[in-house]
């Protein structure tokens, strides 16, 4: 009489494959320190000139929607629009959104086509602490748009 494998064999032989990749992984000696959760100043200035190529932004144009107090930093809800008109001739073509305290300042980015009618999207963003998300997006005819808004971060009672 054959025997079939019952669930929790299988269960547990599923389990093990997959850890057996992360366990052959070599983990690093060096804990993690303040300095890689440092803000990257010259990163975001880098990220924003590689951007804007020397345009000047508009202020106009760009609705930004942030909350004023995140109470969650892990996922801070950042909403961007394009209110100009999109045409066939002038659309926009991307937008990106920064964090100009974050180790990692470019937190999102997006690419339209003229196809799409309009231009906005919502994401989430994790913050490392209270700053400035910044938005820019770029036209077809070359117009930078640009849009920033304030963020506190709350300290939570679970940490981040």
């Amino acid at each position: 009489m054959q025997r079939h494998p019952t669930r929790r064999t299988l269960m547990a032989a599923s389990a093990a494959a997959l850890a057996l990749p992360a366990l052959a992984q070599p983990q690093s000696k060096t804990p993690l320190t303040n300095a890689a959760l440092a803000p990257n100043p010259a990163e975001f200035r880098k990220a924003m000139a590689d951007f804007s190529k020397g345009a000047k932004p508009q202020a106009e144009g760009l609705h930004l929607d942030v909350p004023t107090l995140a109470d969650n930093p892990a996922a801070v809800p950042v909403k961007v629009k394009v209110t100009l008109p999109i045409t066939e001739q002038d659309w926009c073509e991307e937008i990106i959104v920064l964090a100009d305290l974050n180790p990692a300042p470019l937190a999102c980015r997006l690419q339209f086509t003229a196809a799409a009618g309009t231009a906005e999207a919502a994401a989430r963003v994790r913050l490392t602490q209270s700053q400035t998300i910044h938005a820019l997006a770029r036209m077809k005819s070359g117009k930078l748009l640009a849009a920033s808004h304030a963020v506190t971060v709350a300290a939570s009672g679970c940490g981040m």
